[in-house]
């Protein structure tokens, strides 16, 4: 299960973008990240776990949650 911190977030739009803790690696939000999740906003700075799937050739974060375990 991936860790990350929030790198960016905007509630409007709900997208962002993850910083895994090597500095290098990001993932981009889209507003489905958090379909199914009891929250509805991030925080810049805030530390999340969260699975990777295969969209279209792509990873993409999904199952967002808060905290690492």
């Amino acid at each position: 299960m991936p860790q990350a911190t929030v790198r960016t977030y905007d509630s409007l739009t709900k997208t962002g973008s993850l910083l895994a803790d090597d500095g290098e690696t990001a993932w981009e939000l889209d507003a489905s990240a958090l379909d199914g999740s009891m929250f509805r906003f991030l925080r810049p700075g805030q530390r999340v776990t969260f699975d990777l799937v295969d969209e279209d050739g792509e990873s993409k974060a999904r199952n967002l949650r808060i905290g690492i375990v």
